[in-house]
């Protein structure tokens, strides 16, 4: 059974092609619901992964939430930003096979960053207490702590 990754996109371009993109996820949602399983926008020929499930618009905008099978599906979202003609900025995170990320795709150049595996090993887990540990600062999820890992790598990407 795979792990699913969470996944959340916010596409931006002018309101002719965020429509187009807006109508290329309703009609995958729709046939999710009618084939009852993951589905690609239809001009993408490379029909061997990235498929979304679960697809839903969020309140207003071209945002959309969904799930993918074990990773984020970047290569098929950039495909849809080249299509449309669009950007985007993209949230993911897989914390099983610990992926934790945003990639951001604006005119034509794609900037990656996630978390790699000493970013998942700066702080603890006690078993006994259901808290994590971080900088000697108590949390009751690890979300935070990787909230908080992402913004400091962003950070000193921007700066550097």
């Amino acid at each position: 059974m795979a792990n699913w990754c969470s996944n959340a996109v916010a596409f931006e371009g002018n309101d002719t092609a965020l429509e187009q993109v807006r109508l290329e996820f309703l009609k995958m949602k729709l046939r999710e619901n009618k084939e009852s399983c993951g589905q690609l926008p239809e001009f993408i020929s490379d029909k061997n992964k990235g498929y979304f499930f679960d697809v839903s618009l969020e309140n207003g905008g071209c945002n959309f939430n969904y799930q993918t099978r074990w990773s984020p599906n970047t290569e098929i979202l950039l495909l849809i930003a080249e299509y449309y003609k669009v950007d985007f900025i993209y949230y993911y995170e897989e914390i099983g096979n610990q992926i934790y990320g945003v990639t951001v795709y604006s005119n034509n150049e794609l900037k990656e960053i996630c978390l790699e595996e000493e970013d998942f090993e700066q702080y603890d887990y006690q078993e006994e207490t259901d808290t994590y540990f971080f900088e000697e600062e108590k949390y009751e999820s690890d979300y935070e702590i990787l909230e908080i890992l992402l913004k400091r790598k962003i950070e000193n990407y921007e700066n550097h």
